[in-house]
């Protein structure tokens, strides 16, 4: 394949190029023993036990990878979720580090708590509290849920992953209130590498 440099540089082909990881396929048995794990971890915590969201921050951006487990009948559903540009810096797709730092604009890993729902800079959003040390500073940092035109599904078909956010768990925007419905205020959200545990 003869690639012109202009083409290289604006990215169409540059793709093409990057060889690609195989990722293990989707273990939903695993994504319902975390779920329990972590209400079980954070029952005193918890207000609603039917639903929990899981992100699987080991797979790439252009993969569905956050998990709506469904406490009552085990039906598991997938949808794209950006992570934070600190935790990408190269821009890769891929989660490199967690942080729960101030200004770090990262993703960070362990439990949270849904929250209230909001109109801000990105439309409808929902507040998120972070129950462990990892993750504790959430609220302080503006993490939230929220939907986002980088984590639409073009932007893989134009780019082989999703934008970043500063830290948040972004959507694509036509997925946003399904999120917040299913996981909406008083429900549990686990983010960690779970292929790497």
């Amino acid at each position: 394949m003869v690639v012109s440099r202009r083409q290289f540089v604006a990215g169409t082909a540059a793709l093409a190029l990057v060889p690609t990881r195989s990722f293990a396929a989707v273990d939903e048995n695993q994504l319902r023993r975390i779920a329990h794990r972590e209400l079980t971890r954070n029952q005193s915590t918890i207000w609603l036990r039917d639903t929990v969201g899981i992100a699987d921050f080991s797979r790439p951006s252009s993969e569905p990878r956050f998990f709506v487990v469904d406490m009552i009948s085990g039906e598991v559903r997938s949808f794209l979720v950006a992570h934070g540009r600190g935790s990408d810096p190269e821009h890769e797709g891929v989660v490199r580090r967690f942080s729960n730092e101030f200004e770090s604009l990262a993703s960070s890993r362990g439990a949270f708590l849904t929250h209230t729902w909001y109109e801000g800079i990105h439309g409808p959003s929902m507040r998120l509290y972070g129950l462990d040390p990892d993750n504790s500073n959430a609220e302080a940092r503006a993490i939230v849920v929220h939907g986002a035109w980088y984590a639409n599904p073009d932007m893989i078909e134009k780019w082989g992953k999703l934008g970043r956010s500063d830290g948040c768990f972004a959507f694509p925007e036509d997925d946003l209130m399904q999120i917040i419905a299913r996981v909406g205020p008083g429900r549990l959200i686990f983010s960690d590498k779970l292929l790497d545990a």
